[in-house]
């Protein structure tokens, strides 16, 4: 079985935070002013993200984007 890539792992411990949030896809995604559908794919690490995009991830989240990035073990 192959391991996940960096970008799903990435996705799922963002998934995690905002599920820790208590937060759907969608209310999530217009809190930080982005498309519902572009935050789905980065969820599911089929978008690879800038690390401006992921700033704003993680300032959502209430994280720094280091955090996010040991979590999903990068």
């Amino acid at each position: 079985m192959e391991s996940p890539t960096p970008t799903a792992r990435l996705g799922k411990a963002i998934r995690r935070h905002r599920q820790a949030l208590g937060m759907s896809q969608d209310a999530f995604a217009d809190g930080i002013e982005m498309h519902r559908a572009y935050f789905g794919a980065i969820e599911r690490g089929s978008k690879n993200v800038t690390i401006a995009t992921l700033i704003r991830v993680a300032e959502g989240l209430g994280v720094s984007m280091s955090d996010l990035m040991r979590d999903a073990k990068l």
